[in-house]
């Protein structure tokens, strides 16, 4: 799923592309791609487009009339910038919103489409879908620890829960809190003063270097690979390979469709976290450290 990154990097190249600039036509391939009945979607033709603003992991499009147009690209959803009049050939073309200059094409993989579109009136509609997490680099550390410590939950979950933080998925959890030095596991109500500092200064770092990066590439080109795995990551998607900062191999735990990637010895003191799947398996022979699962690797 794009995360703050990516859509920092749609909105910087939205601006150059599309801001002042007229929707001329809006062509829907997908019927439940739109959320909305109220307004409708053909209010939004004719009007230019004043502002572009994320809210959460959404982008949203406002164009003269008050009226916006929320685009969430959930787990699969990406957005191209094609020749104007661009055909939506295939299931993963979705919706164009056409221009003066060229073509805005969502397209979206895989057989389940969850990508969503929604055309709101004002602030007040705008609000309606916002999760409601607060803004890292909007925030100080204390009111960063008391969003996140609301609930003791785990570091993991905390970040990733939209109505704690904003913009934060699964792959920039996994950097930051490698960055941190911290457990994916570790509870909010047990972490230490220090660590806090550590988690705070990890996230705002993190998200600025990638925010930095994204935007940079974005203007030679439009955004045209977005994707939860990148070179240069520390943890996220390097099962197996050698932590960039100790040299051991991360691990990971998987759940469902996602999983998390730590490196044992900078993050859980040595310790390997409990796989579902596989423990469940192994029971009581699941491994407990590095040494252990050496030692069955070589049986």
């Amino acid at each position: 799923m794009p995360e703050l990154p990516d859509i920092a990097a749609y909105i910087d190249a939205l601006e150059s592309h599309i801001l002042g600039q007229p929707i001329e036509h809006v062509r829907l391939a997908s019927p439940f791609l739109l959320r909305t009945a109220e307004p409708p979607l053909a209010s939004i033709e004719g009007w230019a487009v004043r502002e572009i603003r994320r809210i959460g992991k959404r982008i949203a499009i406002g164009v003269d009339g008050d009226l916006w147009l929320v685009l969430h690209l959930m787990i699969a959803g990406r957005l191209h910038w094609r020749p104007k009049g661009a055909k939506l050939r295939g299931r993963q073309n979705l919706s164009a919103f056409d221009f003066p200059n060229g073509s805005l094409v969502l397209t979206e993989a895989g057989a389940k489409h969850r990508a969503s579109l929604y055309v709101l009136r004002g602030e007040a509609g705008l609000r309606s879908v916002d999760p409601g997490g607060i803004d890292v680099f909007g925030s100080d550390l204390k009111s960063f620890r008391e969003a996140l410590s609301a609930e003791n939950r785990t570091l993991k979950r905390a970040l990733t829960d939209p109505r704690i933080i904003s913009g934060i998925g699964n792959a920039y959890s996994d950097e930051i809190l490698h960055a941190a030095q911290l457990s994916p596991i570790a509870l909010t109500h047990k972490l230490k003063p220090e660590e806090w500092e550590r988690l705070f200064t990890a996230t705002r770092e993190t998200l600025d270097l990638w925010i930095k990066r994204f935007r940079a590439e974005a203007k030679n080109s439009f955004p045209e690979k977005v994707t939860a795995f990148r070179e240069g990551m520390a943890v996220h998607g390097r099962y197996g390979e050698p932590c960039p900062r100790c040299g051991e191999k991360i691990q990971r735990i998987r759940y469902a469709d996602n999983e998390t990637n730590y490196c044992p010895r900078c993050q859980t003191g040595g310790k390997l976290l409990a796989d579902r799947s596989l423990s469940r398996l192994l029971r009581s022979d699941w491994p407990r450290t590095m040494d252990e699962l050496e030692a069955l690797k070589r049986r």
